[in-house]
């Protein structure tokens, strides 16, 4: 039977629900462990809230910077199958040991199991994560292609839909079960996620890494050129040096990779903002009164859900309404220079925030909305369409390690995250033992400002860019 018959122009594979089911408990399990750490590590561990940042910043760094690995263990040996499927294992791992540091006295020992656990974490979330998205988009073939963007609407849906329940549920399983099963759950979940996609197996297209194709990979055809350059022509590109020994076409592959690298080189300022509401947002909601409803308590972590609510919200209103009545003004690139200009005005809102509460103002959690919706909206352009450019971009040989790359901007951006917090402890005049810094309407001005500027070289950089995808130039 023809793969048109099987998967008729219309409609998604059907082995894409094994993956989307797959993310939705993946997501949980990550997002009902992050959500929770910044108070753990302040209110249990005794930290200050300047230390809490770097951590969780820190685990972000490393969580987004391995799936250079993992795209580079799939694209050269294992393939995207056996890459998710072995190290989801870790994964695991290091969700029962988050769990075991409930039974650990004392807070040296939990702070090891705090170490260790998001060490294994990181390892086997980050060396799945480029794999997944690109294994989404292997099972479309060619016929298919304008389906992506409402595949990765909805991938990026099922995020949301399983961090909206790890907020709403883990938050509340902490003050009533404590920390043990607060972490202990998501370990479970986890363990579910990597059942789901196993049991998808005999339905998926698999498509075979580099070392059975025989094609080089990106960074064998890169360090050759590279060591080679001075034998190109005169005149010649920097990629020519390598045509001497690897055909055309791995040539051409690589060099595609250069043009999207020049995009995503900008990109880590959003995510310095975005992943502040694990961190800053989340303890300065702790400054803020809790909304009761009933007998639910909405505080600062569970705050944390009006973002994934909000997208599962957004996604289809964008991708369904706004993307095709605004038709080439829908670009990708042009959808995410308008993210980057929201992420500021959200900053701008914050910062107006934490100056009424140091100024002694009570204020709900719930006006965390405002800077939620339109972090939300900027999110959606931004992250969903980066998404799809990485994807729909990169020659097929490279797709793996393009989404490596795409996760590395949010691994530097949550690197840069701990560098400011240093910097501005120093300016503060208060060194190495500083607290609380990263908490200050001066700091959040400071993001916001940053990300407008970039923005504007954002929005250059794109009008220069040129699409390898004709379909995406036109904004379809």
């Amino acid at each position: 039977m023809s793969e048109t018959r099987t998967n008729p122009d219309h409609r998604f594979p059907a082995q894409a629900r094994f993956i989307l089911g797959n993310e939705a408990a993946e997501r949980y399990s990550y997002y009902g462990m992050k959500g929770i750490l910044a108070l753990y590590i302040t209110n249990v561990l005794l930290m200050s809230r300047d230390e809490a940042t770097t951590i969780i910043h820190l685990f972000s760094f490393a969580n987004y910077f391995m799936p250079l690995l993992g795209a580079w263990v799939s694209d050269r040996f294992w393939g995207r199958y056996k890459t998710i499927l072995w190290i989801s294992l870790s994964y695991c791992l290091g969700h029962g040991v988050m769990a075991m540091s409930d039974v650990v006295t004392t807070i040296d020992g939990k702070t090891l199991c705090l170490y260790v656990g998001l060490g294994l974490i990181a390892f086997g979330s980050g060396g799945i994560k480029p794999c997944v998205s690109a294994f989404m988009g292997d099972q479309f073939g060619a016929h298919q292609k304008h389906l992506l963007p409402k595949a990765y609407a909805a991938f990026y849906w099922c995020i949301n839909l399983g961090s909206t329940a790890a907020f709403l549920t883990i938050p509340l399983v902490r003050k009533t079960a404590g920390y043990g099963w607060a972490f202990g759950i998501p370990g479970i979940a986890m363990a579910l996620a990597t059942f789901v996609f196993w049991l998808g197996t005999k339905h998926y297209i698999m498509v075979p890494p580099a070392s059975k194709t025989r094609s080089a990979g990106f960074f064998k055809v890169f360090w050759h050129a590279l060591r080679h350059r001075a034998e190109k022509p005169p005149g010649h590109s920097f990629w020519e040096a390598a045509r001497n020994r690897f055909t055309d076409a791995e040539v051409d592959a690589a060099r595609s990779v250069g043009p999207i690298l020049m995009v995503f080189a900008l990109a880590p300022v959003f995510w310095a903002l975005f992943d502040q509401t694990f961190s800053t947002w989340v303890l300065q909601g702790e400054m803020m009164r809790p909304c009761l409803i009933g007998t639910y308590s909405i505080g600062p972590e569970e705050m944390l859900s009006a973002n994934p609510i909000l997208v599962m919200i957004f996604v289809p209103i964008m991708t369904l309404l706004v993307y095709p009545a605004i038709g080439r003004f829908a670009t990708p690139l042009k959808r995410m220079s308008g993210g980057m200009f929201l992420a500021a005005g959200s900053f701008v809102i914050v910062a107006w925030f934490q100056q009424r509460l140091d100024g002694g103002e009570q204020m709900s959690v719930l006006w965390q909305t405002l800077p939620y919706v339109v972090l939300t909206i900027a999110e959606v352009l931004f992250s969903t369409t980066g998404l799809e450019f990485a994807f729909r971009e990169a020659a097929p040989s490279m797709k793996s390690i393009i989404m490596g790359f795409w996760t590395l901007t949010v691994a530097i951006g949550n690197l840069l995250v701990t560098a400011i917090t240093k910097a501005a402890a120093l300016v503060a005049g208060t060194g190495e033992t500083g607290h609380d810094v990263s908490v200050t309407p001066q700091v959040f001005l400071f993001y916001a400002g940053l990300t407008f500027v970039v923005a504007i070289l954002f929005s250059i950089v794109a009008s220069f860019y040129r699409y390898r995808d004709p379909e995406a130039a036109r904004g379809r």
